[in-house]
């Protein structure tokens, strides 16, 4: 195998040096190998995986909704700051923590019949595009707890819009969800 050391400067052989006898025999291997830092693994066999995990957050997020994703985070779009997901009219939207409702409205351009609820003085998350809102502004909520029904206030199709906000923030809320 073929060891390349971080900081070190590759030369390679003019064209002209490489004889048809060993081309056959080098650049197959070159090809079949893949460097990571000092050591090279073989294609096919996983690299090595660091095995602690970080948490992101200290809030035991939970999925606000059933359905399908139809519309992902991107960072930096000012149109695609939570993830979509689509359902029925009326069914249920839940808290996806702990928290204090601090916005039960419609006041908000874009978002329809919205929720806030704050989980800490960093986190926060954001219900959107609801039928029906159950929960007042001032409401302590558990996680899991019924708050409101999905609808399509704002938007063209049936669905929640949910944002996790972190220091006011947006983050991808895929990064923080349980995996489905």
């Amino acid at each position: 195998p073929y060891t390349i050391q971080v900081g070190q400067k590759l030369r390679l052989a003019p064209p002209s040096a490489i004889t048809a006898a060993k081309a056959p025999e080098t650049v197959p291997a070159l090809l079949n190998q893949k460097t990571v830092l000092s050591k090279t693994v073989p294609v096919g066999e996983p690299a090595p995986v660091k095995t602690t995990t970080t948490m992101l957050s200290n809030i035991a997020w939970q999925w606000p909704a059933k359905g399908e994703i139809i519309g992902r985070y991107i960072a930096g779009d000012k149109t695609n700051q939570g993830i979509n997901i689509a359902g029925s009219n009326g069914q249920d939207i839940v808290a996806a923590a702990d928290g204090t409702v601090v916005y039960s409205g419609a006041g908000l351009v874009g978002y329809g019949e919205l929720l806030i609820i704050k989980h800490s003085n960093e986190w926060i998350s954001a219900y959107a595009h609801n039928s029906k809102r159950l929960v007042a502004e001032g409401v302590k909520v558990k996680a899991g707890q019924h708050i409101a029904e999905m609808g399509q206030t704002g938007t063209v199709r049936t669905m929640l819009h949910f944002e996790i906000r972190r220091n006011g923030k947006p983050v991808d809320p895929l990064l923080y969800l349980p995996k489905p």
